[in-house]
């Protein structure tokens, strides 16, 4: 039984830790913002508002969710554009 809980305990740390990494590797408007993007245009899809930032010569598009209850806009997904 012993073995059994810390084969319990062992796996759910390595979720915890897939979890941590996953959200860390999530980009978002925000996180894009502070490391020096700039919003350089705005377009319209079926999707929801898409987002073009820019740093350089790096360009990213995210798009962006809302409902009328929601208290601000959230980055459903960013992807670099090539």
């Amino acid at each position: 039984m012993r073995n059994w809980v810390v084969w319990l305990f062992a796996c759910g740390g390595l979720v915890g830790i897939g979890s941590m990494a996953f959200a860390a590797e999530t980009t978002t408007v925000d996180t894009l913002l502070a490391e020096g993007y700039a919003v350089v245009a705005a377009v319209t899809s079926q999707i929801g508002p898409g987002v073009f930032l820019q740093k350089g010569q790096s360009l990213q598009l995210c798009f962006v969710s809302e409902t009328p209850n929601s208290p601000a806009l959230t980055t459903r997904y960013c992807k670099p554009v090539h």
